[in-house]
């Protein structure tokens, strides 16, 4: 005869499921994804100065889920094509080149920071 539980209520707490693996909020996964996306797109950005890369370390966040390039010409780089020294490694549409790259290495990463 096979077991048969039926359980009327059945509670538990979110937040502190999330936390215990570091996915709240600004949690170690999180982090964990915003530096490897600066971290992995660093050799794809234009660079002269260094100024648009060293932008995206100084205006990200840090387990704010949101890694940001900000100056004047960022916009202008990401989406107009341009002839760029180190071309076609640092170019236009570094971050979507970088997900294409490394989406699964991230991913992996991020998974085992779960426990999963």
């Amino acid at each position: 005869m096979a077991n048969h539980f039926v359980f009327d209520e059945f509670q538990y707490d979110g937040e502190m499921i999330l936390r215990t693996h570091g996915m709240d909020k600004g949690g170690r996964v999180q982090q964990f994804i915003d530096t490897q996306c600066l971290q992995l797109c660093e050799p794809m950005i234009p660079k002269d100065t260094g100024a648009l890369i060293n932008s995206g370390i100084i205006n990200t966040q840090i387990g704010s889920g949101e890694v940001k390039w900000s100056t004047p010409y960022a916009r202008r780089w990401y989406y107009m094509p341009a002839n760029f020294q180190e071309a076609p490694q640092r170019g236009n549409y570094w971050f979507d080149r970088m997900k294409a790259q490394y989406r699964d290495k991230i991913l992996d990463g991020a998974k085992r920071l779960t426990n999963g």
